[in-house]
Formats: C-alpha cells, structure tokens, sequence
C-alpha cells in the first residue's frame, strides 16, 4: 500500500488503515482532555483480550453508545441503559466491562472534584512530562512499569475495575504518558523534537 511506504514506522500496526491512522495520529501522543481521557480508558478496559483493532474497529459504535465518553452522563447508566449497552451488537457486550465502565465513570468524576481534573491526577504519575522509552526492538518492550503498578492500585482503591497494570500500562501508551515508538519510528522522532 502507497501509504505504508511513504514513513518508517512501528511494525506492530500493521497495515490496515485505521490502525495506521490510530498510530500516525494517537498512540503515543500526549492527551490532556479530560473526556478523551476517559474515552481511552474506558476502551483499554474493553479491549482486555481483545485485539486493539477489534475496539479500533468498534470506536464509533462506542462513542454514540456511551454518550461521547461523557463521565457524568455515563456514571448515571442503570439497570435499562445497561440492558440496552448488552444487546448492542456495535460493541463487546461483556456485562462486566460494561458495569466497569460506570463505576469507572463515577471514581472518574470523584477524581476530577478532587483534583481539579483526571489529566492533573494522572499525569502527576510522571510529573506531567512524557516518559521517553528508547525501544530498539521486540525485546524493549514491557507490558507493565512500576508506574502502572502503583495507578492500577490506586484506581482500584478509589473504586475503579479492569484497570490492571497491563492495561493501565497500555493507557499510559495511549495518551502518551510514554512515548514507546520504536526509536526509527517518524511518531517517536516528532515526539522528541517536540519535548
């Protein structure tokens, strides 16, 4: 394909357009929105084994059916929206990923009155600058780091489900909370020049 050429990229995406979208344009990218920061999050916990493309593919279908990743509207979900998101056949209908995303969506809420927002609370893990990783090959890469560790522990403290530390860990990735780009990756090099 002409667009897989034109740019040295990470191996792992492939070469299916939406995920070399996702790639080119979100992984790794540092994301300070607050309602985006809860869309990832929530679809990390969706994604729990799954492949990212299999959500990727989903995204849209989440969106109308969480109500664009409003926490506020979500932490409200009862038993008849819950029954509704279990029959929608656009997105994984996992009853559990799916009451996670409601008390995610309240613990969301609580951390943002405590904190003034979640993009102050989590990025405070990494003293709000992006972890730069040098990743040279396969083997660099790491499912967990102590940092997702001590997140996972502490949303599960404050009340929140399928925030694991691989998962965690892969939100981390997400919003660039680590810049994990192969190091002859074009994203890896923008992020640097960009620090």
């Amino acid at each position: 394909m002409k667009f897989m050429s034109e740019k040295k990229r990470c191996f792992w995406c492939g070469d299916t357009k939406i995920y070399v979208d996702y790639h080119d344009k979100e992984w790794g990218r540092p994301v300070h929105d607050d309602n985006k920061l809860f869309e990832m999050l929530i679809l990390e916990g969706a994604q729990a084994g799954l492949s990212w493309l299999t959500i990727l593919k989903k995204r849209e279908n989440y969106r109308k059916a969480f109500d664009g990743f409003d926490p506020a509207k979500v932490a409200l979900y009862g038993d008849d929206k819950i029954k509704e998101l279990l029959a929608n056949e656009g997105i994984v209908r996992n009853r559990l990923k799916i009451g996670a995303a409601v008390a995610n969506a309240k613990a969301f809420l609580e951390i943002q009155e405590k904190h003034g927002s979640f993009d102050n609370f989590i990025w405070s893990y990494v003293d709000h600058k992006q972890v730069v990783n040098r990743i040279a090959k396969i083997e660099d890469f790491v499912a967990t780091s102590p940092i997702s560790d001590k997140i996972s522990k502490d949303l599960k403290k404050m009340g929140m489900n399928f925030v694991g530390s691989t998962i965690i860990y892969a939100f981390m990735q997400a919003i660039g909370m680590v810049n994990d780009h192969f190091v002859d990756c074009f994203v890896y090099k923008e992020l640097e020049a960009a620090l």
